[in-house]
């Protein structure tokens, strides 16, 4: 056993002088060149993806996840390191640390062993499918012995012999005599505590990183390659538990039952657009516009943080939005428009996606959604538009930037993109930066001639409601409120629109300006009507102030603006189009309130919550409260279209029936 292990014993010597720390040195030691080598691999057999992009930029951002990955493997062993001390258990340690460091090391290097095969198969990095495929062994198994055998045969010898390797090196470390009375080393606890959890955050701003963090082109593969297997297929198992929650709290239906319901719904609404019958993609329709243009328009939307009708005077709200109250002359301005949720990924699932609530995370968060995902920056990046997502904070929070990057954005402006703000807060810089920036950005597209589609996304209105002095005379004291934040939020979108109205795009550019949820949405109510009652107004081009009484939902938003654009589009988007409606059709909304879900038709309202009957309300439009009712005299059709409604986004995003493209063949989905 001596000469077998001899070889190693003096890298042991030479690491032991850090202690009983020297297995989660050994780890980063092995782990990082490890990593590093394989990304190199891998991108040199992918280069055909590498076009335009810097090499160095994709390595230091795959230096930075792997160091997260070393981190989240090395802080369990580090954690548990004192109950070893105090017991003075010497081997123990050493028995335990010897197992973990070959565990981690085996994982690392088997999971980068069948990254090929998985590449080669579906594209990405061991993700999603990987976790979905081991929970169906019997059925796996055969498959990848008939299929893949070659490749399981290497991966599985890469097991072996990586674990054969790393077991017999490792024994000098259980040679090492007692190292605990080294006192010295028992101080240097807190510090690598420290460098592990900022291993982990990689960042010293207010989110830790996440996959989306290192999203940094359009192309899905070589983001995925950026990372490593191990911490993709880790995220993605932590992911699923924000799915664990889906719509069949509140009942089922069979497939046929719920798309029955569907069209029931279409027929209520007037909905005059084509359904192509698709059976992967039910909700497929061809949407004709009702404008028409030589030129389709560039469309612009500013995502409003937190700016609910209770913030609007003229929706039965505070006086602190001023400009956006002159602003509503000019355009489509939406008097009975509701959220779908209380969360800003809500907002965007819902107006940049048109993707109906689930109690589930919002599709923004979910794995099967990051790519081939309908999304209004995927349809318009197919007729040619450039698309630019612009924020003031860190794009990677809530993993905005992956969900855009992956559906159809081809550039993202983010916090550190902008060059010596004039202000910056908890959340970013200020919504006057932002729009200054998105003033730059929308008038130099412009000026290419290309069509373009831009997402703009505030943030000043946030706790703690930071903005610069001397801006607005304060709604109230002290400073630092909600409704001074949205006084200077409005100050800031007024001055965004006295430029672009004086700019050369704005005849050109339909703009949607629209809240992403209200702010604090609580109460004892199954649902707080009020809080989920926003502003939105569209306008620009050639667009007349109109007044938009219909009870109209976030997700009619994006179907809307396609149609006023003159766009001609096959989407699977259920929003309706409110520009081709006529008068008799009747108003519809849903939003999710925690595990509650509420159907609105008109002034009607079915309440839908898990393991219960439902509840039936009518909704008081002036006072936006609820009287509890009994049964409508519809309440089966009502009903059947509210379960409907809930449970197919369920089934859209667990069936991948959400893409405008056909392309299905091509996606591996398990049944």
């Amino acid at each position: 056993m001596s000469k077998t292990i001899s070889p190693f014993l003096p890298f042991w010597h030479t690491l032991s002088r850090t202690g009983f720390y020297a297995p989660l040195l050994a780890l980063y030691i092995i782990g990082l060149p490890v990593l590093s080598l394989s990304r190199a691999l891998l991108s040199l057999w992918q280069y055909q993806h590498f076009d335009n992009i810097a090499y160095l930029e994709i390595f230091a951002y795959g230096l930075r996840a792997d160091l997260v990955m070393l981190g989240l493997l090395s802080l369990i062993p580090l954690l548990l390191s004192p109950v070893f001390v105090i017991l003075r258990a010497w081997r123990p340690w050493q028995r335990f640390t010897y197992g973990w460091l070959i565990a981690s090391v085996v994982f690392i290097i088997f999971m980068e062993a069948i990254t090929p095969g998985f590449i080669a198969e579906y594209s990405t990095r061991p993700n999603r499918l990987l976790i979905e495929y081991l929970k169906y062994p019997k059925e796996v198994l055969p498959m990848l012995w008939k299929g893949f055998k070659v490749q399981l045969l290497i991966s599985l010898l890469a097991l072996y012999a990586t674990f054969s390797i790393m077991r017999r090196s490792a024994r000098a470390w259980l040679l090492q005599s007692n190292l605990l009375k080294q006192r010295y080393y028992w101080l240097l606890l807190p510090m690598l505590f420290l460098l592990c959890v900022f291993s982990i955050r990689s960042t010293l701003g207010h989110r830790p990183v996440n996959p989306a963090f290192f999203a940094i082109t359009n192309d899905a593969l070589v983001n995925d390659l950026i990372i490593n297997s191990s911490y993709s297929a880790l995220y993605a198992a932590y992911n699923l538990k924000h799915e664990s929650h889906t719509s069949e709290i509140y009942g089922k239906m069979s497939t046929e039952e719920m798309l029955t319901a569907f069209g029931s719904t279409r027929e209520l609404l007037h909905d005059k657009r084509t359904l192509l019958h698709n059976k992967k993609l039910p909700t497929l329709v061809h949407q004709t516009p009702t404008h028409h243009y030589q030129k389709p328009l560039n469309i612009v939307i500013i995502l409003e943080e937190s700016l609910g009708a209770t913030f609007v005077e003229s929706l039965g709200g505070k006086p602190v939005t001023p400009e956006l109250e002159k602003l509503k002359q000019q355009g489509w301005w939406f008097e009975n428009l509701y959220a779908t949720g209380t969360r800003s990924v809500r907002g965007i699932e819902a107006v940049v996606a048109g993707f109906p609530p689930t109690p589930a995370e919002s599709v923004v968060k979910l794995s099967l959604s990051q790519d081939h995902f309908t999304t209004l920056a995927s349809l318009l990046s197919a007729k040619g538009y450039d698309t630019h997502f612009i924020y003031g904070g860190e794009s990677h929070f809530d993993n905005m930037r992956s969900f855009f990057m992956g559906n159809g954005f081809k550039h993202v402006t983010e916090e550190k993109d902008f060059v010596h703000p004039s202000f910056v807060g908890s959340w970013g810089v200020s919504d006057e930066d932002l729009f200054n920036r998105a003033h730059q950005e929308i008038s130099q597209q412009h000026a290419t001639g290309k069509p373009f589609f831009t997402l703009i996304f505030s943030s000043s209105n946030h706790s703690p409601f930071e903005f610069p002095d001397g801006r607005i005379k304060p709604y109230e004291q002290p400073k630092a409120t909600d409704n001074n934040a949205v006084k200077y939020a409005d100050y800031a979108l007024g001055k965004f629109f006295d430029k672009a109205k004086a700019s050369d795009y704005y005849k050109d550019t339909l703009f949607l300006v629209v809240a992403d949820h209200d702010i604090r949405v609580r109460g004892d109510s199954l649902i707080p009507i009020t809080n989920f009652h926003i502003p939105g107004l569209i306008l620009g081009a050639d667009i007349q102030a109109k007044a938009i009484k219909t009870v109209a939902s976030q997700i009619d938003l994006p179907t809307t603006l396609l149609s006023l654009a003159g766009l001609d589009v096959t989407t699977p988007m259920f929003g309706r189009d409110i520009s081709a409606e006529d008068d008799a059709a009747p108003g519809r909304a849903m939003m999710q309130y925690y595990d509650n879900y509420a159907w609105m038709e008109g002034h009607e309202l079915v309440i839908l919550r898990p393991e219960q009957p439902p509840t039936y309300a009518h909704v008081n439009e002036q006072a936006q409260t609820l009287s509890v009712n009994g049964p409508p005299a519809n309440a089966t059709a009502i009903t059947n279209r509210a379960l409907a409604s809930a449970l197919l986004p369920t089934w859209l995003y667990q069936q991948q029936g959400y893409q405008s493209d056909l392309g299905l063949q091509s996606l591996h989905v398990i049944k």
